[in-house]
């Protein structure tokens, strides 16, 4: 089987491109090998951090829409809630993932930067969900992250139009959090990567977890399992070293114990 996804890990920054040519579709093919590469990076202490992006001009163009020749009303939803699973696992992540989106992220692939807990982007990047155009909707969770990342109105438009946006206008949307001339998007997004790294791996995953729950529990909910996370986090060795390092005014070395 050809692989899709190329991985270079450099100082516990795992760089992830997907090279599906000619336009980086989320076949099912594809899908199938993200999953098994998320057990790997769970598991593997030499990954902190990750940084997805695309291989050429494309970051993600969308699903292999030659698949959905095959699709029926069961098989389809089928297809969504698996896709859905495998997002759902994307965000809730215990490693903090970044995509750098070179250029066209469309459909599935912008439903891929969705579930990622950063995103970075090129002006030239186009960023749409076109679902409505082939008579569809988005079926990996399009329809519920937009809304929470640009507000209710924006989403709505986006997705009844099918209208695509450049990389400035997701800024001020709030749909990434940056832009970079694509020369220097990756690297970028690897120096944010490398900051990510330098912290606990227990206390990156206790952060991501707590925020991740601000969409999933009311307020009283959330500050009771922050207050929990906080304790658990001194019962660790690197918040020793946190402390220490900074009283004695040194970076700290964590020991990810």
């Amino acid at each position: 089987m050809a692989s899709y996804w190329n991985v270079e890990i450099v100082d516990r920054v795992a760089t992830v491109t997907i090279s599906n040519p000619p336009a980086n579709a989320l076949s099912q093919a594809v899908l199938g090998q993200l999953s098994e590469l998320l057990d790997q990076w769970e598991n593997n202490d030499e990954i902190k951090a990750i940084v997805l992006t695309g291989e050429g001009r494309f970051f993600i163009a969308g699903a292999d829409i030659k698949e959905f020749t095959q699709l029926n009303r069961d098989n389809a939803e089928e297809m969504a809630r698996k896709g859905q699973a495998l997002f759902n696992r994307l965000e809730t992540f215990p490693k903090p993932i970044i995509a750098a989106i070179n250029g066209a992220c469309l459909g599935g692939g912008l439903e891929l930067a969705l579930a990622c807990h950063i995103r970075l982007a090129a002006p030239e990047a186009k960023l749409g969900l076109p679902e409505l155009n082939l008579g569809l909707i988005p079926g990996y969770g399009g329809t519920q992250r937009l809304p929470r990342l640009v507000g209710r109105g924006k989403a709505t438009q986006m997705i009844l139009t099918s209208e695509m946006i450049g990389g400035e206008e997701a800024l001020r949307s709030g749909l990434v959090e940056a832009v970079y001339p694509v020369e220097q998007l990756l690297a970028e997004a690897q120096k944010l990567a490398a900051v990510f790294a330098s912290k606990s791996a227990i206390t990156l995953k206790f952060a991501l977890a707590s925020i991740h729950n601000t969409t999933e529990l009311s307020l009283s909910q959330g500050l009771e399992q922050e207050a929990k996370l906080f304790g658990d986090a001194f019962a660790t060795e690197d918040v020793k070293e946190g402390v220490t390092a900074f009283l004695e005014k040194r970076k700290p070395q964590f020991a990810d114990r």
